[in-house]
Formats: C-alpha cells, structure tokens, sequence
C-alpha cells in the first residue's frame, strides 16, 4: 500500500489576476475585490486526470488529507483515485501554520509521498515542516496555483502532475534534489526582483512533466543586443493606432525604457504610441483597455529563463479572457541570446484547456531576438 499525502493551500494564487503579485497576506483582500478559487480547482483536475491513467482501479494507493478547504473539498465526485483518510481537520481560516500542522498529522500517518496544490510560498511552509519533522527527504510534487513559482518541485500543469505522481507510482521515476526558490513579496510588490535560495526539497526527476527552478539569465555583452530590440519594437511596432501590452521582465523594462516609457517593474502596463494608457494593470484593466481599442493589438512577453514559460507563471493577469481578446496571434516573445540559451520551448498553461489547444495547434511561436532579427520556437502546454 502507498500512502500519498493531499495538501491544498487554498489561498495560493487568489491575487494573480488582480496584479496583486502574490497572495501571501493578501487573500482577504484578493476575496474582497471578487477573487475566485484556484488552487483547489486544479487540485481536482490533477485527481481526476490522475483518475484516468489506471482504469484497472488504485486499490493500493490509500491519500490521507485534511478536512474541509485544506483537502477533502477539492475531491472529484466519482472519481477513482484509491482510498481516502482524513488525519487533520484544518480551520476555517488557513495561515501557514494550519500548513505545518497538516504536514506535521500527515508524516504522523506515514505518508510515503506529497502531493500539494500551491506556490513558493506553500512549498517553503511544506519544505520547513519536513524539516522540523526530520524528514527532509519525503518528496513532494507540486500543482502549480501560485502567482509565483519559481522552484522546480512544481509541475508544469494539474495534468503533468497527475502524469508525474502516476509514473512515480509504476517506479518509472528517479528521485532528485530541486531548489526551494521564493520572492521577498513586500519588496516584489515594491517593484523589487529579489530571489532567494531557502532549501532543498526531493521531487520525482521528469524534464518533460516538472517544470525546472526558476533562472535569472544576465549577460554583460548583452547591451547591444537589447538596443537593438527596443529599436526594433520603436520603430516598427510603436505606432500611433497599436495597441502594445508590456509583460513583466527585465528585459522588456529596459526596452520600455528605452523608448520613453515608465513601465512597472514587475506587472503589465499597456500603451498606444508614445502614449502610456495602463500602468499595472490587472485582468479587468486589461479587458477594459483592449475592448476600447479599435485599432491592432500586440502583447509582448519575455519567457522565463530555465523553465521557458511564456504564460502561466507570473502573468496571471493574462487570462483566458485578455488571451482571447488579445488573439494567440497577436503575441511576440522577446527574448535574449544568452536567455535563448535556456529556453528550448516556448511553455504555455492558460488554465483553459481548450486555448491551451489552440496554442498546441500553432506548434511554433515567433521570437524576437535582435534588430529585425526573429526565429521560431516550438510550443509546450504539457
């Protein structure tokens, strides 16, 4: 029998529409403002994709989970996935010390593995316990739902993380040792980038289902290059009737810059010539400056060096919706030679499968890369 432990943060990415750029500390406010679940949601998605993978049936697989929000609410009806115990009742508030008491009764139980839904912030909660505990060594797998995930215990989506646990359990999976990543938030939300290394944690290895840890790419010799992008973008797509959508990263920062522009450090600005008319904008600002605007449409997005993500991963204010009214045609990634280095695919998760399947159907994207310089790379939404 293999016990699996089920543990859902069910806070984790409520601010990431809003342009709250995390919700540690803020999902009071994200509910307050019409924020909707999501890490539960996908939590079920795993499980009911993981359903699917054995139709011969789980009867040696027992998941032992938290009552209520933490756990037993985010179940699929119907859905054979093994037996299920509960071993901790979890209030009706969550903080991360519900997270360390959920760990805590979980490992009590013998779990053999974790399976949590959340984002950096979770897995340092989760990683600490283990610790605590003295059982570092329990892996875990995340379901990405935070705003930020930036450490490579995750999945790359609530399918992949059923794909992966499945492939553990037939003991087609080597263990690994991943980084533990996480940003300070109060300064992230200040317009500070700061990474911080906080500890090790031991995930199944899969290249193609996990996600990587999160790499800021730098290059010193890169100057010219990236004056030739923001030429590039100033003189043929600044135009005085396109719409352009700034993503986050530095890299579109200094071209932003460059060509007159105050764009927010880490959020999603929009402007219309040399006019800017969005400065960190959230999905229903987006919404708002896109169906105003009758004129082109073009969202520039700067993928995330090691993980390659493109949309998914501190973008959540680009959702399905601004997607859609953007129109998957409409969008150019940016990217650096020396970035380029860790990129190999362009990884898409909307959260929506069906655009998930369009962009699976484009197979490739445009990049541009230098002064009037693109090539293409090929589509992920695994």
């Amino acid at each position: 029998m293999v016990r699996l432990g089920l543990l859902v943060n069910p806070d984790a990415g409520l601010g990431g529409r809003l342009g709250l750029k995390g919700s540690d500390g803020q999902a009071e406010l994200a509910r307050s403002l019409g924020a909707e679940d999501r890490s539960g949601p996908r939590m079920t998605a795993m499980l009911v994709h993981f359903s699917t993978l054995h139709r011969a049936g789980f009867d040696d697989v027992e998941w032992l989970t938290s009552e209520g929000r933490m756990g037993t609410q985010w179940l699929p009806e119907g859905a054979n996935i093994g037996t299920v115990s509960t071993v901790h009742a979890s209030s009706g508030a969550t903080t991360a010390s519900d997270t360390a008491k959920a760990v805590a009764a979980l490992l009590d139980a013998g779990i053999d593995l974790l399976v949590y839904a959340g984002g950096d912030g979770t897995t340092r909660d989760i990683v600490a316990a283990l610790e605590s505990a003295g059982q570092p060594k329990t892996p875990v797998i995340g379901v990405p739902t935070g705003v930020k995930m930036h450490s490579g215990c995750f999945a790359a989506s609530p399918k992949a993380a059923a794909e992966v646990l499945s492939a553990w359990l037939n003991d087609d999976l080597l263990l690994a040792s991943t980084e533990v990543l996480d940003l300070d938030e109060e300064r992230y939300r200040a317009g500070e980038w700061v990474v911080q290394l906080y500890a090790e944690a031991i995930t199944p290895a899969s290249p193609r289902w996990m996600q990587g840890s999160k790499q800021r790419i730098e290059a010193a010799d890169e100057d010219d290059i990236t004056e030739g992008l923001s030429d590039h973008i100033g003189e043929l797509l600044i135009t005085d009737d396109r719409l352009i959508i700034w993503g986050s990263g530095g890299t579109l920062r200094t071209i932003g810059e460059t060509n007159g522009f105050e764009p927010t450090n880490l959020g999603i600005d929009a402007t219309v010539g040399p006019e800017q008319v969005g400065t960190d904008l959230d999905e229903t600002g987006l919404l708002g400056i896109i169906s105003s605007h009758s004129g082109p449409v073009t969202l520039l997005l700067s993928p995330m060096g090691g993980q390659g993500f493109l949309i998914g991963r501190g973008n959540l204010q680009l959702s399905p919706e601004v997607l859609r009214a953007v129109g998957i045609d409409n969008i150019l990634g940016v990217v650096t030679p020396a970035k380029l280095l860790t990129v190999r695919t362009l990884r898409i998760e909307t959260g929506d499968e069906a655009l998930d399947a369009e962009f699976a159907a484009k197979r490739y994207m445009k990049v541009l890369q230098g002064y009037r310089t693109t090539r293409v790379l090929p589509v992920s939404v695994d």
